[in-house]
């Protein structure tokens, strides 16, 4: 009866609020890493600690969403760089994860930067659709009430910031009588061998109608208002704070800069990319460099 009723009271005070709606979101994304299965054998304790400090940077970001009724942009916010020595590795990091991300609600578009090893692409694709499942269920977030929904989200399998080691504590979907890791091969046999990407993923998203856009951080939209929390594989996304209506709200426009490419375009360029490395391991020394020149 609760949720009813809050429901209620939500339609009613969103006649008003959303004809003309307008902010600032900000989300605090970490997701986590299975230092255990990490490096094999081979790698001490001291040393998985060293990289995990050096991963912090990039598990640990703090994002903001500008939205209004019909459009969003989705940035990280820019912080000054610490340390050093973390060039090849954020590069790399940097290469299966997105840029900025421009959704426009109404013509179910969004336009995603994407940097990938060295070269600036712009894919132009339309909003993912999941099919979110309202349940009951509801919580406080700030001073929102957040509703709980779930959907199943198809992953492609050269979405390597999604990649998980073979048969380590993540292999949820081992099938009885498959044949386990050979704990004899070394990294040198393949390393592409020992990682794997999931078909999907199972995604917890909390909203409030109290904000009623129908968007959130990332691709995601497709709820009955803002999303402030989401969940899924390793990685917890939650809104820390709002500013409605602001005044001095920057103007909401799509990225420009990069290559412009289909989904399905990009998708084969990283996997041409993704093979090419994979050939050039397996060779030991043979052609290097390739398409982008690194």
């Amino acid at each position: 009866m609760r949720l009813v009723s809050f429901l209620v009271i939500a339609c009613f005070t969103s006649i008003t609020f959303a004809q003309n709606i307008s902010g600032r979101a900000y989300y605090e994304s970490k997701t986590t890493v299975d230092m255990d299965n990490f490096g094999g054998r081979e790698m001490s304790e001291d040393m998985k600690k060293q990289i995990a400090e050096r991963m912090k940077s990039m598990l640990e970001k703090t994002f903001i969403l500008t939205f209004n009724n019909k459009e969003s942009i989705y940035k990280e916010e820019e912080m000054l760089e610490t340390g050093a020595g973390n060039g090849g590795f954020r590069m790399m990091m940097g290469s299966f994860t997105p840029g900025d991300q421009y959704k426009n609600l109404e013509t179910n578009q969004i336009i995603e930067e994407r940097e990938f090893f060295g070269k600036q692409f712009l894919i132009n694709d339309t909003i993912p659709s999941l099919e979110w499942e309202i349940t009951k269920e509801s919580k406080q977030i700030g001073q929102y009430i957040a509703i709980k929904a779930t959907a199943v989200k198809p992953i492609d399998e050269n979405d390597f910031s999604m990649a998980r080691r073979r048969g380590g504590r993540d292999d949820d979907e081992k099938q009885e009588g498959e044949t386990a890791t050979d704990s004899t091969k070394t990294a040198t046999d393949d390393p592409f061998n020992e990682i794997e990407v999931p078909k999907e993923v199972i995604v917890t998203a909390w909203f409030t109608p109290q904000i009623p856009v129908g968007n959130g951080p990332g691709d995601y939209a497709g709820l009955p208002g803002l999303i402030l929390e989401l969940n899924f594989y390793r990685t917890t996304i939650l809104c820390s704070k709002i500013v409605l209506n602001v005044k001095d709200a920057e103007s909401i426009e799509a990225p420009s800069k990069g290559t412009e490419v289909t989904r399905d375009e990009y998708n084969s360029i990283v996997k041409e990319k993704m093979e090419e490395m994979r050939e050039n391991f397996r060779g030991r020394g043979g052609r290097r460099g390739g398409r982008f020149g690194g």
